[in-house]
């Protein structure tokens, strides 16, 4: 892999600098003088509709970012990911996501595998369970079907299998629900399995290294309350972990040990990140709610936005867009976060879902060779559905002082229509999703909110300077297909920005020291006296004050 290229050495960063500093942006008179900007700032990627006209994008911008684009070499970088080279350089890995969504006509050899038929040859075992759950032909201990299925993982083995079963609530098959166990709190567990008739349960554990503290440690509390269950019920025990647990797991043997035959065992490759992987083995209890033909839809919106996104001149490729509009904000207007705002209520968990793909991916403050970063990467991603956030913080966005740039997205066919009288409430949940990203473009003058016979010393405070800049995404309705091309727009779009900040945006050196201090706090949390004292002041009070509390 070349060394990364620094962006601002860039002809093109130096344009994209004195571009902003010339602009005064203007989207009132922008659109007035372009009648056409709407129709030319919007495209077609898949079922998706994405208007970027709302941006505080001109021509000479756009032109700019396609330039850094190139300079820095993206459409380079994405080429040799789609064919395998290692370009998750500290743990020298290939980055592959998108093999876990190619047609099984498809080969891609990498590292003398073919991944693709191996991605098929799981996905078939895969779909075999489902149906065999789904037709009640796996049965638990005593001979009844599976009725709720209880997911336990943590990061991408708990973010996207949550999100998406929560997206496509109106695909699940009836009769079957889904839960999930991610927080090591105790209390996590508890209160997903308290109502649970552990004869008609079935879990999943997900845990590639089958190691995963939170996971395992779930795991177990699981399995406890789940034999305790049996036991109390009066029912024979042996046999029973088999026949109630599965595993997303490459670790046959630590399965075998947990109990779980290993023939139950789902696996996935090191060329595949926990936040990428929702659309890998780590899906298995999705295939099983939504069923295999569900899943097959799911994965073939993912796999059209990477025909999109790997085939597309810069120019005409949304993912490429969107991620060099996020560089021009957070590089050049200093934006901190990005609101991402569902006007879908299924999707409420996209925000959640979107903080670890962005913020795991792209927190990094050196670069792919070791060298420190030359600019700002990464952003808070954050959001809430529809018009609960409209009652919460979109005054932030609105009237504050910072510039947040926010992606509003909606479907033209709700799951439930429904009328309030005459009034059609999808249309009228649809006009708040219009009305905010034209309010947030256009603003309100102090003229227009004396126009309305405001009281002077309180115009001030109700004019709206506008020119806050919202990406539009529109699709026809919240289909399997629809969500598998949301996640994978974002995916390229993280991609993106990586790249032109030249950061590893696959690995994750960020998590692992707090886990592994963890380890070592633990002895003095339990009592270690030797272990408290060689723990810093703070983190020794800390848990004095703990030891004194704890009955």
């Amino acid at each position: 892999m070349l060394n990364p290229v620094d962006p601002t050495t860039t002809p093109a960063w130096k344009r994209l600098t004195d571009l902003h500093d010339s602009m005064t942006p203007d989207l009132r008179a922008w659109f007035a003088d372009d009648p056409q900007r709407a129709e030319r700032f919007s495209y077609e990627l898949g079922d998706l509709y994405v208007d970027l006209s709302k941006n505080l994008l001109t021509d000479d911008v756009r032109d700019a970012l396609i330039e850094l684009a190139e300079q820095v070499d993206v459409p380079g970088r994405r080429d040799a990911m789609y064919a395998g080279e290692h370009i998750n350089i500290t743990e020298d890995r290939a980055v592959l996501h998108t093999a876990l969504r190619r047609p099984a006509t498809d080969s891609l050899t990498v590292d003398g595998q073919d991944v693709v038929a191996d991605v098929h040859e799981v996905l078939e075992k895969i779909y075999a369970f489902a149906r065999r759950v789904r037709s009640g032909e796996w049965t638990g201990i005593t001979g009844k079907p599976i009725k709720t299925v209880v997911n336990i993982g943590i990061g991408g083995s708990d973010l996207g299998p949550v999100m998406v079963y929560e997206a496509l609530k109106p695909y699940v098959q009836k009769g079957i629900q889904c839960r999930f166990i991610s927080n090591i709190d105790p209390t996590d567990c508890a209160e997903k399995v308290a109502d649970l008739d552990p004869e008609t349960t079935l879990f999943i554990i997900a845990s590639k290294t089958f190691t995963t503290l939170e996971t395992l440690t779930n795991a177990r509390m699981a399995r406890d309350w789940f034999l305790t269950a049996l036991q109390a019920k009066g029912i024979e025990t042996d046999g029973a972990i088999a026949k109630h647990f599965v595993a997303v797991s490459t670790a046959l043997d630590k399965v075998a040990e947990f109990g779980i035959d290993p023939a139950n065992a789902f696996g996935f490759w090191n060329w595949v990140g926990g936040r990428y992987s929702v659309d890998s083995a780590v899906g298995t209890v999705l295939a099983v709610a939504i069923g295999p033909e569900n899943f097959a839809d799911f994965l073939a919106g993912f796999h059209t936005v990477d025909e999109h996104f790997a085939t597309k001149a810069p120019a005409d490729n949304v993912p490429m867009l969107m991620g060099l509009l996020n560089v021009w904000y957070v590089n050049f207007f200093k934006a901190g976060s990005h609101a991402v705002l569902p006007y879908a209520q299924y999707l409420h968990r996209f925000p959640a879902y979107l903080q670890q793909l962005t913020m795991e991916s792209n927190g990094k403050s050196v670069r792919w060779d070791g060298s420190p970063v030359t600019t700002e990467t990464g952003e808070v991603f954050w959001g809430e559905p529809g018009t609960n956030g409209q009652h919460a913080f979109y005054q932030l966005i609105h009237q504050g002082t910072q510039l947040i740039p926010a992606d509003f997205i909606a479907v033209a066919n709700p799951a439930h229509p429904a009328k309030d009288g005459k009034v059609d409430v999808h249309e009228l949940f649809l006009s708040n999703y219009l009305a905010q990203t034209a309010a947030l473009a256009f603003g309100k003058t102090a003229d227009e909110v004396r126009a309305e016979g405001t009281a002077e010393e309180i115009v001030p405070a109700r004019v709206f300077a506008g020119n806050r800049p919202t990406t539009s995404i529109l699709a026809p309705a919240l289909t399997p297909a629809v969500v598998g091309e949301l996640i994978a727009l974002y995916e390229h779009i993280t991609f993106t920005q990586g790249i032109v900040w030249g950061i590893d945006s696959f690995d994750q050196w960020g998590v692992e020291l707090g886990k592994k201090l963890a380890l070592e706090i633990a002895p003095a949390v339990q009592g270690d006296e030797e272990a408290l004292a060689g723990q810093d002041a703070s983190t020794r009070g800390l848990i004095t004050r703990y030891r004194s509390l704890r009955h």
